[in-house]
């Protein structure tokens, strides 16, 4: 397991073997999140529209559900 050593001023090298494996470049943005006793540092989505693109594929068909929601509403008015 990977360590890092934290700097008098904060800075945290994410070590070579992490970085290659996610993909993370200098200039890059990373998350901080504070799990209630433990942190994890996420790497941020590049472009998220573009990141994002998909991952509801195969899921429900939220209009559809929205639609059918409205039907209902309209016929028990």
């Amino acid at each position: 397991m990977p360590v890092a050593t934290v700097s008098a001023k904060g800075w945290v090298v994410i070590p070579q073997e992490i970085r290659e494996r996610y993909g993370i470049k200098k200039g890059d943005k990373v998350h901080i999140v504070d799990y209630g006793g433990a942190i994890a540092i996420v790497p941020a989505l590049r472009d998220p529209i573009h990141d994002s693109y998909g991952m509801f594929k195969g899921g429900p068909d939220l209009l559809e559900d929205l639609l059918e929601f409205r039907r209902d509403e309209a016929a028990r008015e």
